[in-house]
């Protein structure tokens, strides 16, 4: 390369996108991603994964109309201030091809 000469622009996608591709694309990817959020972040964090995966999935008002929810619920739902009760959060999940699951926590002392 010449000092003149500059170096070409490559194509990028920002962080944002490139998660939306993998959660689609991957489910399993998709399944870890909102597990490490759940362990490791709080509520809203939680929420906001499950927005981006809704997104990667076809959208709110498409992930509502398959979990059989009210769109605008489901946005109120997944917004900061969201609280989603059990049974939504079940049919979301199971709408995105997810389940909840319980694990015993490793070197937990035991509760017997």
């Amino acid at each position: 390369m010449t000092a003149r000469s500059k170096p070409r622009a490559t194509a990028s996608r920002d962080h944002e996108e490139a998660t939306i591709a993998s959660l689609r694309s991957d489910p399993e990817f998709a399944a870890a991603y909102l597990d490490a959020v759940l362990e490791d972040g709080d509520q809203d964090e939680f929420l906001l994964a499950l927005r981006r995966v809704s997104d990667a999935c076809g959208g709110v008002q498409s992930v509502a109309v398959r979990a059989r929810l009210n769109p605008t619920t489901l946005y109120r739902t997944l917004s900061a201030r969201g609280n989603p009760e059990l049974k939504s959060m079940r049919a979301l999940l199971r709408a995105l091809g997810l389940r909840l699951s319980v694990e015993p926590i490793r070197g937990a002392a035991s509760r017997r």
